[in-house]
Parts: structure tokens; sequence; C-alpha cells
């Protein structure tokens, strides 16, 4: 086999790769959308035995703790890739806390997002709302992203930052649009 035939076999396998990471996570989004839109709220539903203001005082602690386990995250990823200012090299212990923290994470996130949807649905009351519906959508469609590129080694470098970038902006955004909401009164800007 010449070296020419050898790279045209592998740019297949790194377009379908790359077809997967893309279209994959979009269709969890937008599975997530379809049925938060068709599916009938239930108002009353609760979470862990709280309802009324105490589901929502639950959700934005809940909310806080995973935001603040995705800036945990966001500081090991920086690490193991050595783009965190005068931290050095990770020590190997990094890696598996980075995957424990996210799984932690990702966990945490299930609680949450079960109540909203089931609760609400995707919903468009006001611009606040709108964003966080979408954002939530968004999010789970991230993180298959993330998941997808961390397993895949015919991505292209960029691919994973994106995929990160993206997954802690989007709970970013939704404990903005919800948590800091709920604690402050009403977030600036909504």
């Amino acid at each position: 086999m010449t070296g020419d035939t050898g790279a045209r076999m592998r740019r297949p396998g790194r377009k379908v790769a790359a077809c997967l990471a893309a279209l994959l996570p979009v269709a969890v989004a937008v599975g997530v959308y379809a049925f938060g839109r068709t599916h009938t709220p239930d108002y009353t539903s609760g979470l862990f035995g709280q309802h009324g203001v105490g589901v929502f005082e639950l959700k934005a602690r809940l909310g806080s703790a995973l935001m603040a386990l995705a800036i945990v995250q966001l500081l090991l990823g920086l690490w193991m890739y050595r783009r965190l200012p005068g931290a050095g090299a990770a020590p190997h212990r990094v890696h598996p806390t980075h995957r424990l923290i996210g799984l932690l994470a990702f966990l945490l996130s299930l609680p949450i997002a079960y109540q909203c949807i089931t609760a609400y649905g995707v919903d468009f009351t006001s611009s606040r709302v709108a964003v966080h519906s979408i954002t939530g959508c968004v999010l789970y469609g991230a993180f298959v992203a993330k998941v997808l590129v961390v397993r895949s080694r015919r991505l292209p470098g960029w691919a994973l930052p994106v995929a990160g970038g993206v997954l802690v902006a989007a709970i970013a955004l939704m404990w903005y649009t919800a948590a800091l909401w709920f604690f402050t009164g009403s977030a600036p800007g909504f």
C-alpha cells in the first residue's frame, strides 16, 4: 500500500467521525426540544419531595453546584492541556478526576432537567424562559458532542476545546437564567 492510498483510506473515517460528531449532538438537542414542545407540562411536578417554591430553591442550589462543577471541569481541562497559566504539567491523577467530576456533573444535571422538562417543557413565555429552554436542549447535545469528541482520535484538535467550551457555556447560561434569577429575584438583562 502506498502512502497516498493510506491517506485516502484515512480521510473517509475522519469525515464519518466528523459527521457523527456534528449530527448526533444536533439530533439529541432536537429530540429534547421536540419532547419539550409536544409534552403536556405538569406544573405540579415536584423534585425530591419539594413542590412550589421549594422546587425552585432546590433546583437553584443544585444548579449552582452544577455550575461549580463546570468551573472545576474547565480549570482541570485547561490544566490537562497546559493552558492554565502558571500551573505547569498536570499530574496523572488530574485526568481521572476530570472524568469523575464530569460524570458527577452529568448525573447532577439529570434530576434538574427531568423536573424542568416534565413540569414546564420547552416554553417561550418570556425571553429568560425561552433562552433557558433552548439552552437546556443545547446542553445535552453539547454533552453528547463532548463525549464523541473525547472518544475520537480522528477529529481536529480544536474540536475538544470547542465542545467543552459550549458545554460549560451552556451550563453557565442555564445557571444565569435560572439559579441566579431565583437568588436575586431577576437576573440582569432578562
